[in-house]
């Protein structure tokens, strides 16, 4: 059973946040505000923010800049996963990614059928690696990221969580 080894030193990591809207500014980004609250509260650093258009270039040129920074670990995006036209994340994220995590969208379509039953098939959330940098793209609801951090996050980017996590990887991303 999964669990935190409390006897290892926490190692925060710098995670940046992307919320994808055509609406949203930073006084009324509800999903970014909660994913920057969850962050801090366990302990790791915000290194930026941002707020995107539903765009593919756009999208694409932003988070190609903070996965070529050596300052930034992951990329925890909200918005533009559902299925209406102005919903492109997926499209413009994946070809990114050099490694596709499948085992994500697994377990937070779980987690998210547990709450809202079938109505979590309307979500696109995806997720995967590129250049040594981790990718999450959540819904853009508060309650879809509180689940994908709460049910996830919170653990794989937590370097105690057993039997394995992300952040031990992290130092072998990068590795040919």
């Amino acid at each position: 059973m999964a669990k935190l080894d409390e006897s290892r030193p926490f190692i925060p990591v710098n995670i940046a946040v992307l919320t994808v809207s055509d609406t949203r500014t930073l006084e009324t980004d509800k999903s970014g505000d909660t994913l920057v609250a969850m962050i801090a509260e366990a302990g790791h650093a915000l290194c930026d923010r941002a707020i995107v258009a539903d765009d593919k270039k756009a999208l694409q040129a932003k988070v190609s800049t903070w996965i070529s920074d050596p300052g930034v670990d992951v990329v925890i995006t909200t918005g533009g996963t559902g299925f209406t036209g102005r919903d492109v994340t997926p499209e413009a994220l994946q070809p990114l990614f050099e490694k596709h995590i499948d085992g994500f969208t697994t377990v937070f379509h779980m987690i998210s059928y547990e709450k809202i039953a079938t109505s979590t098939i309307q979500s696109r959330a995806c997720a995967g690696s590129a250049n040594g940098t981790f990718i999450f793209c959540l819904p853009g609801s508060p309650g879809a990221c509180k689940d994908a951090w709460n049910g996830i996050l919170q653990y794989q980017l937590d370097n105690r969580h057993r039997p394995c996590n992300f952040v031990e990887l992290m130092p072998r991303m990068l590795e040919s």
